[in-house]
């Protein structure tokens, strides 16, 4: 296995491809085998069009989940490497920092409940994002804010989970303890980084969730919708949990091999069939996830089949089109064609 590239090396070549210098250059070794130059390609055309899109406050025009979207496009940002303070796109991950600082309210949520209906989802999105920035910050100012704002946002997670362990769309409190498997999983990845970069997590908060999981698993080892709302499994959720578990340090529980078992054979074959409901993207940004930790013999070749799938559907200008809105689609391939850089902790094996 060569070495994996160094963040100093891998600058100097990020910021040689922003100028248009990368023939003087070597491409960045890779801990994997050597990445086609057509993906590499793709991730310079859309994290240029991020660049491009973003306002000058820091977030992107969505008209949707403001916070969420900004916080997705700031971690696909990281995943090139960049930080607030060094790379071709600092000015852009400063910008966003910033922004979602700046929706850090009283009680510890992350985000506007008046423009974002479902604000869990950006709560735990912008945990994730702004944890990744705090292990790089070198600003003293901003990383004393940094960790004071992710510190009141772990103790609200804490305090907006229902009974059962989950979370829902809003709190407990305001959602009236209703809870789902998707913002569950933004919670447990978000409180995931924020233990990573050093905010007191509560334990209990994730052993609850953990269980929260286990309960909604069914027998044929896929996930439900709801704990409230049990169903048939959904190989999207599952996918997720699957992830959310190993960043909550479960990797070999009893439950852990049938999920497995369910997910690869729902997932695996990333074919038009696949049973994500309508959220292809969703499904994939986690399930890569899940692959990739399972180490290269099985990453390798699915990692060729999902990032040409991926490159396949670029739209010329360097964005892509889908669910909800361009910056969010743009943001999980982002993230899935940078996952074996290795440069945000959260996905490293």
């Amino acid at each position: 296995m060569t070495a994996p590239v160094s963040r100093r090396d891998w600058l100097r070549f990020a910021t040689a491809t922003t100028a248009g210098l990368v023939s003087q250059l070597p491409a960045p070794r890779n801990a994997s085998a050597a990445r086609n130059p057509r993906w590499d390609e793709s991730i310079e055309k859309g994290l240029d069009w991020l660049r491009r899109n973003q306002s000058t406050r820091g977030h992107w025009n969505t008209q949707v989940y403001p916070t969420a979207m900004t916080a997705l496009a700031g971690t696909a940002l990281i995943g090139s490497g960049s930080t607030t303070a060094q790379g071709p796109f600092a000015r852009q991950v400063a910008r966003a920092t910033d922004f979602v600082i700046s929706k850090s309210r009283d009680n510890g949520l992350i985000g506007d409940p008046q423009s974002d209906a479902r604000y869990t989802y950006g709560h735990g999105f912008s945990m994730l994002f702004l944890s990744q920035v705090l292990g790089e910050e070198g600003l003293i100012d901003r990383r004393q804010e940094l960790v004071d704002v992710l510190t009141k946002a772990v103790a609200f997670s804490g305090s907006a989970q229902t009974a059962a362990g989950g979370w829902g769309y809003v709190s407990a409190r305001e959602g009236n303890d209703f809870d789902e498997g998707s913002t569950t999983i933004t919670q447990v990845q978000g409180l995931r980084g924020c233990r990573n970069a050093g905010i007191p997590v509560p334990g209990e908060v994730i052993d609850k969730a953990k269980e929260y999981i286990y309960g909604c698993k069914n027998p044929d080892g896929g996930i439900s919708y709801s704990s409230k709302q049990r169903g048939s499994s959904r190989p999207a959720i599952t996918a997720a949990a699957l992830a959310a578990l190993y960043d909550a340090g479960d990797y070999s529980s009893e439950h852990i091999p049938e999920m497995l078992k369910y997910a690869k054979e729902n997932l695996h074959d990333i074919s038009d069939s696949t049973r994500a409901f309508g959220h292809w993207h969703y499904t994939y940004l986690y399930y890569s996830q899940v692959v990739y930790r399972q180490g290269d013999d099985l990453w390798l070749p699915f990692r060729d089949k999902l990032y040409e799938r991926i490159v396949s559907d670029q739209r010329a200008d360097g964005y892509w089109e889908g669910q909800i809105h361009p910056v969010y689609i743009t943001a999980c391939n982002l993230t899935m064609l940078q996952l074996d850089r290795g440069y945000l902790p959260i996905y490293q094996r």
